[in-house]
Formats: C-alpha cells, structure tokens, sequence
C-alpha cells in the first residue's frame, strides 16, 4: 500500500507539471540580428541578413557552393593570387574566408590558359571550362570585342573535370567549337551545358553515368548560363531571341565567336527541354538565373530597371514561374549579380561591386548572406 501511494504522488506530480507546462505561454524567440552591424547590407535589402564579403580585390564572380555548404568554388583575375591575367579557379572556404588572406584561397585550375564557370560534382570533385590545351596564354581578344560590350565565346574552352585539389585535370566535354558554362543536378545525374557544336549557342544535357548527350535547345539565339531546380526536374536558363536585323547582327557577330548580351530573358523547361516557359519579358540583360529553394520562383541579375534596360546598374531581382510578383532582392546602386543559393537554402552567394567604404568601385566581389523569406 505504501508502494502504491508513493506511485500515485509520483503521478499526480508528474501530470500537474506537464498540465502547468503545457499552460505556460510559449517563449519567443529572440531576434539578436544588429541592423546596424550589417554595414555591407543596404536599405530595402529586406532578404539579406548579416553580409560578409570573402574576396577583395580585382574581379571574383561566379561563386557556386559545394555540395556540403562548406565551400565556394569561384573564378577570379585578383592579382594578389592569379598573375595569369586572366581567370583562373579558386576554391575557398565559406567559414575561414572573409580577412583577405591570400591563403585562404587555394588555386585549383591549371595556371595556364582562360578558365570560366567553374561548378562542384557530389563526391567533391569540380568540372570548369578552360583554354589551356591550345595554349599556355591567355586567349588573345576576338575580332569585334572593342567598342561594344560584347562576350567572347572562345572555341578552344572545353569542359574539365579534376579531383578535389585541382589535381588530375581531364576532358570531360569537348570537341569543335565552344563548350562551357557548366552545372550540375542537385541529384547529381546530369551536367547542362552551353556549346556551338550545332552551329549556334545551344543548350546541352550530359549524363554522368553514360556520358549521353541530348540537345535541349534549338532556337536562333544565345541559350547560356542554366541552372537545375532543387528537385534536378527543371532547368532555368537566360537566352536571345533575336528577329529582323538582330538577328542579322547575332549571326555576324557569332562567327567572330562574340555575342551581344544587350537583350536576354529567362527561361525555364523540363530537364528534357520540354515545356519551354518565358518567364521575363523585360528590357535589357536578364541574366545569371538561379532556382529559389521553394523550386516556385526565380532570382536572376538585372538592369531593366535602369534607364529602359540600357544602364550599367543590375541588381538582383526575384520573380515567380508564372512570371508575376517581380521583386527586387538588392539595392546598392551597384553591380549584384550571379546569386545561388546554399543547398539547405539558408546562405545565399552573389557578386557586387559594394564595399564597406560605400565609395565607388569596379572591384566585383564575392559576398555571403544568410536568406530571409
């Protein structure tokens, strides 16, 4: 009988404390985040938190994170670690980066020749396209690139792959012409990349497994710089669809292996090239595209909000897939650009032309941002 009393105390204590606690008013949590702390974060920026800048110096663009969040894989001119003199890939790790030591980033590409679009495989290796089996140089500038702004689209880049550290680099996607601009599926089955091998700037999809390649996009014009959506079943991509005498232009221009990136939108279909939806239809370079985490919008770098499309200001805009609710993401009056999302979809990546100084500069950066919703 005593047993049983003591139990039933125990009980009864038990039950009130779950009763009182499940009564008790939940605690909120307690935001700490110091808007003012955050001196690279500019007003309007309302989906940016606690900004770091990792890179200082020269031009760092196309920063595009590893499978595990841990590191950035970038393409970088910065002559405080590339006397090339031209791009050339570096890997950086996302929590050690951010003082500017000239250590913190390790050179992963050759040295020699041009390197662009550099992207990780799941195991860790990387694939990055790059010149340097036509010649140690940097490529000499292509006939019609002075005066307008315009791309070269280098026939002798083809796309690498090499271990973790740069080591063992071999062909992974080449031949004729122009083949580059490549990234790979969240589930890590396929690789999408941009080639000339049919005649004009054509979207391409390579399966890891087989090495198969399917044809994704056949229309007149640039179709260049595609992402995968977080669930690898749709792919986001800027292009051209030049007419008339742009069109002229576009073909003439192409021969001397330059593009005039004055008129781009975005684009999205199924990983197959199916289902191929306009999503933009604004002035200007509509560009540099990348799936949110919701898989339901898009960001991509612009500047049709500036001066009808014709201005040097391109910030960092958000839209829905059915092409409605346009959102501007950022605000420095600068250059931001090439955002990519961490894959937990907590950190964003992107590019920018802002400093801490808040003066005016043509150094393009690499910046780190926590994402708010």
């Amino acid at each position: 009988m005593k047993l049983i009393s003591v139990i039933s105390g125990f009980a009864f204590i038990l039950i009130s404390s779950l009763l009182l606690t499940a009564c008790a008013p939940a605690e909120e949590e307690v935001d700490t985040y110091d808007a003012a702390a955050d001196v690279l974060r500019f007003e309007g920026e309302t989906h940016l938190r606690n900004i770091k800048q990792l890179t200082f110096g020269g031009n760092n663009a196309e920063a595009y994170w590893s499978f595990d969040d841990s590191k950035l894989i970038f393409q970088s001119d910065w002559n405080a670690i590339n006397d090339q003199g031209c791009d050339q890939i570096f890997v950086m790790d996302v929590q050690q980066a951010g003082s500017g030591a000239v250590e913190d980033y390790t050179e992963v590409s050759t040295g020699e020749g041009r390197t662009t679009c550099s992207y990780f495989l799941p195991d860790g290796r990387m694939i990055y396209g790059s010149t340097h089996h036509d010649a140690a140089e940097c490529p000499a500038p292509l006939p019609g690139q002075s005066g307008a702004y315009v791309w070269p689209i280098y026939p002798t880049y083809d796309i690498y792959v090499a271990d973790a550290d740069g080591s063992n680099p071999e062909v992974l996607i080449g031949g004729d012409g122009y083949d580059t601009e490549a990234t790979v599926s969240p589930d890590g089955k396929w690789i999408i990349f941009t080639s000339t091998r049919s005649g004009d700037l054509e979207l391409w999809r390579y399966e890891v497994a087989t090495g198969d390649l399917l044809q994704l996009t056949d229309e007149l014009g640039y179709d260049g710089g595609a992402f995968f959506g977080p669930n690898s079943e749709k792919i986001v991509w800027r292009a051209s669809r030049p007419t008339g005498e742009a069109a002229d232009k576009y073909r003439s221009l192409l021969e001397n292996d330059v593009v005039e990136p004055g008129a781009l939108n975005i684009f999205i279909a199924d990983i197959d090239g199916s289902n191929v939806q306009q999503i933009t239809d604004l002035p200007g370079a509509n560009w540099a595209p990348f799936f949110h985490p919701s898989g339901e919008k898009v960001l991509f770098t612009t500047n049709h909000h500036q001066n009808s499309g014709q201005g040097r200001i391109f910030d960092v805009f958000m839209i829905n897939l059915d092409g409605t609710n346009l959102t501007q993401v950022t605000h420095s009056g600068t250059f931001d650009g090439f955002p990519m999302f961490s894959n937990d979809g907590t950190k964003i990546a992107f590019a920018s032309n802002r400093n801490v100084e808040g003066i005016e500069s043509r150094d393009t950066n690499v910046f780190v941002a926590d994402w708010v919703d």
